[in-house]
């Protein structure tokens, strides 16, 4: 589904401070499951996944997403591939202060054109399997960790996407709701959705819901 070749990303290219953070990655990621990449800070794991999900483009190499080269696509295209395609958790959660946790999860899919009662229809649909529905009214500031981390996880799934890219998603969580992150894992690839998430913790790449580890180290794969 998602194929790596020989991906290698600079910072700062051409100066004094110029750093390679990603040294040729060779990877080739299967659809429907779950890849949990793993190593120290500065290994270069969320780069790659910025990278995948077309936050940012590589140095050099190829990045193919079901079978097309998209490494060098104008950005409107990688617009419209990273809205449809991908959806994102990220460590801080992201979640827009003031606004009521419906109001954050629908607020990627206002791009599509989709009516405003069709979304918030989804967005419903989502927190009821996420087991929140009764905080849908609720400013995001007022919610507990965990529901954050909840509205978060339905603000990825609310364009559905085939691809959901986690970064550290449990680093601000205690084991009780690092182990509910990983059962609602298992039910995203259970769905057929690809997983693709970075981690620390033992807990998370030991999981059973994880069914690939990737080791990185020094922008480099030591354990693929």
């Amino acid at each position: 589904m998602i194929e790596l070749s020989d991906i290698k990303k600079a910072f700062n290219q051409g100066r004094d401070n110029e750093y390679w953070a990603l040294h040729g990655i060779d990877l080739a990621i299967e659809p429907g499951r779950v890849t949990a990449f793993r190593g120290p800070s500065g290994s270069g794991k969320t780069t790659l996944l910025t990278i995948v999900g077309c936050l940012a483009r590589p140095t050099s190499g190829r990045v193919r997403f079901k079978g097309e080269d998209i490494s060098g696509l104008p950005e409107r295209f990688l617009t419209d591939i990273r809205r449809q395609s991908f959806g994102f958790v990220f460590q801080q959660f992201n979640l827009i202060k003031g606004l009521s946790a419906l109001e954050n999860v629908i607020l990627p899919a206002f791009p599509t054109g989709r009516p405003r009662a069709e979304l918030v229809e989804s967005a419903n649909r989502l927190f009821d399997q996420l087991q929140l529905g009764h905080r849908a009214a609720a400013r995001v500031e007022w919610l507990s960790g965990g529901e954050q981390q909840r509205v978060a996880i339905a603000r990825a799934l609310i364009n559905d996407p085939e691809v959901i890219i986690a970064d550290e998603p449990t680093a601000n969580l205690d084991t009780a709701l690092s182990k509910e992150f990983m059962a609602i894992l298992e039910s995203f690839t259970a769905a057929g959705k690809t997983v693709l998430l970075t981690s620390h913790d033992p807990l998370v790449v030991e999981s059973s819901a994880v069914h690939r580890v990737v080791g990185m180290r020094d922008g480099r794969l030591v354990d693929a």
